[in-house]
């Protein structure tokens, strides 16, 4: 090989790679300039919202404290039959689908009982 190929071959190499940088160059100028675009964008659209609340009207701790939770044992009200009569319509109903339940001890796990779902136990006896 003589030198004029090995130089036409080092032109086109740069070449190549100039075109390569001059790509990434671009690339990079277009993302960066999205991402100024889309911080605009933002700040634009949070100038349009409503400014936040003020600490004097953030929610406050009713003056007794905090409400606690309270646990108790519910039991189902039934609706009751209306066997000879009208029909009960739903104004004349309860507002709740359980009420307190006259026992208010918590049932525990009797020693003997299944454990869980598809344990294999023997299950309550």
């Amino acid at each position: 090989m003589s030198t004029t190929t090995f130089v036409a071959a080092a032109q086109a190499a740069t070449s190549s790679e100039v075109l390569n940088v001059i790509a990434a160059f671009a690339g990079g100028l277009f993302i960066a300039g999205a991402l100024v675009w889309a911080v605009q964008f933002g700040m634009r659209v949070m100038d349009r919202e409503l400014p936040h609340p003020s600490p004097e009207e953030q929610p406050r701790l009713p003056v007794g404290g905090a409400v606690h939770e309270v646990r108790e044992m519910r039991e189902p009200d039934e609706v009751p039959h209306a066997e000879g009569r009208e029909r009960l319509m739903p104004y004349q109903l309860h507002h709740s689908a359980t009420r307190t339940g006259k026992d208010q001890r918590r049932r525990r796990w009797l020693p003997g009982s299944s454990g869980s779902f598809g344990s294999g136990g023997l299950g309550h006896v």
